[in-house]
Parts: C-alpha cells; sequence; structure tokens
C-alpha cells in the first residue's frame, strides 16, 4: 500500500515537474488525473480543466474534448476560475524562465 502511495506521488510530482517546463503531455496527464480522481489525485473539475485547457493550449486535440465534457459538469464560476488559475500558471512559468 505505501509502495503505491509512493509511485502516485512520484507520478504527480514528476507531471508537474514536467508541466512546470512547458510539456503539453505533462498537462494533458494531469488534467485526466484531476478528472478521474487517479495516481493519488482527488477528483477535482476546476484542475482538470485548467491542466487541459493548458494542453488544448499546446495543441492537445484529446484535451480539447476532454475539457468540453467536464464543463458540462461545471458551473461558470468554476470554468472561470479554471482559466484564471491557468493564466497564472502560465504567468508564473513565463517569469520563471526570464
Amino acid at each position: 500500500m505505501a509502495h503505491s502511495q509512493r509511485a502516485e506521488a512520484f507520478f504527480i510530482e514528476s507531471r508537474l515537474a514536467d508541466a512546470g517546463r512547458g510539456n503539453p503531455e505533462a498537462y494533458f496527464e494531469l488534467g485526466i488525473a484531476f478528472s478521474a480522481g487517479t495516481a493519488g489525485a482527488e477528483v477535482d473539475l476546476i484542475q482538470a480543466h485548467k491542466w487541459f485547457n493548458l494542453a488544448a493550449l499546446g495543441g492537445s486535440e484529446r484535451a480539447q474534448e476532454c475539457r468540453a465534457e467536464i464543463s458540462d459538469e461545471m458551473s461558470a464560476r468554476e470554468i472561470a476560475e479554471a482559466q484564471r488559475q491557468a493564466r497564472a500558471w502560465l504567468n508564473e512559468t513565463h517569469r520563471r524562465a526570464a
């Protein structure tokens, strides 16, 4: 059980590190984790939308489809918050890269 939890934590940490380097596949995988509650992530549609949005900006058509699917389950306020968080992520990662 502890091994599984460590593996899940490593997955999320490694995907976040790759996302910090602008990896669209990492964005997509984080979106999947938060939308389905896998890899140790709790289901969080705001986080899922944020990551799918970032992956879609990186050109992922699968992310566009997933984002549209979960948007049907979200309020306008939740979608706006996810978009705000995506913009903040981009601003922060661009600032660190500069």
